[in-house]
């Protein structure tokens, strides 16, 4: 407490202090770690392994052009993608993240994955998550069994019109290269409902659709509460959808590294795999994960992961001739 007999000059000198002290604490204090993320990509498991202190930032891939998504990547720390928007953003506006003490967390197939990217990205990527596709059945358990064996079940004569696909043509066309019959592209457009990676489970459960191609991570919850619906991974393998970490960030590796470290706790492991998300790093424990063989499915077996693939980067070239390739199978 002040003395009573501090004069008036003393006293708003002491208040000059300790305004001065107070901003130049402020001013000592580390940022807040800022990570960017499209939140429907997302299951809660995963978003609740992120630190507290850490600020979640919303952005949309689907407008990454406006100014507003821009900006928010730029101010932020960290970005989280997955694989389908990777041509969207600009790698310049990112530094380096795989260092040794990232790289060595990561498995033989998230390595392999990366190698399909050029230097400038493969440097600037840290995979930090693998989404299987999956099969959802509606009311048709008599589907399970040929389901399970190949994806030639989905040109059946009672599924036309009762699938619903991903939006994405180089998906559906990856799918048809494993059915085996002449012309299975235009065949399988054929037998489908509806194009759609939004609402797909709303049109699955509210309409005469038997059939939903979707992530994993995005279909958990449906399976929980809904006894009409049946998983199924083909043993031919299905696509996956790969989510990267990228970083622009002035902040030290080890603050990163503890967030990556931490999940590796076995908990969390099975909540996040619980909900459709693989963590793509070679502990014993993680890797256990992607051997299930458990009934009622719980996950793709070892052999559906085998056999299942990823989507590189396209060149300008490549997408023109996928283009021109699904239009053409438009065509009567």
């Amino acid at each position: 407490m002040f003395s009573k007999f501090a004069t008036r000059r003393e006293f708003l000198n002491c208040g000059k202090l300790s305004l001065l002290f107070f901003l130049n604490s402020c001013s000592n204090l580390p940022n807040k770690v800022k990570i960017a993320l499209q939140n429907s990509f997302y299951p809660e498991s995963f978003k609740d392994t992120i630190p507290k202190e850490w600020k979640q930032e919303k952005i949309n891939f689907e407008n990454i052009r406006l100014q507003k998504n821009k900006n928010t990547i730029f101010n932020s720390d960290f970005t989280l993608i997955n694989d389908g928007w990777i041509n969207s953003i600009d790698f310049e506006q990112f530094e380096k993240i795989n260092e040794d003490a990232l790289i060595e967390n990561l498995d033989k197939r998230s390595i392999d994955f990366l190698g399909s990217f050029n230097q400038n990205q493969k440097s600037k990527l840290f995979p930090i998550g693998v989404v299987p596709y999956t099969i959802i059945i509606k009311n048709n358990k008599e589907l399970i069994n040929s389901a399970q064996a190949s994806w030639d079940f989905l040109l059946s004569k009672k599924l036309t019109g009762k699938i619903i696909f991903p939006q994405s043509p180089r998906i559906i066309l990856s799918i048809a290269k494993k059915i085996n019959t002449s012309n299975s592209l235009k065949k399988l457009k054929s037998q489908a409902m509806l194009f759609d990676d939004k609402n797909m489970l709303n049109w699955l459960i509210n309409s005469d659709a038997c059939i939903a191609i979707v992530p994993y991570s995005l279909c958990s919850k449906y399976l929980k509460i809904d006894p009409r619906l049946s998983l199924v991974f083909p043993s031919q393998g299905v696509p996956l959808m790969w989510h990267f970490l990228l970083g622009r960030s002035n902040f030290s590796n080890p603050i990163l590294i503890k967030w990556i470290k931490s999940l590796e706790n076995k908990s969390i492991v099975d909540k996040l795999v619980s909900q459709g998300w693989y963590l793509p790093f070679k502990s014993d424990y993680l890797q256990s994960k992607y051997k299930s063989e458990m009934f009622p499915i719980s996950g793709p077996s070892d052999k559906c992961w085998k056999n299942s693939w990823s989507f590189p980067v396209l060149t300008n070239e490549q997408k023109i001739s996928l283009k021109n390739f699904w239009n053409e199978s438009l065509s009567p």
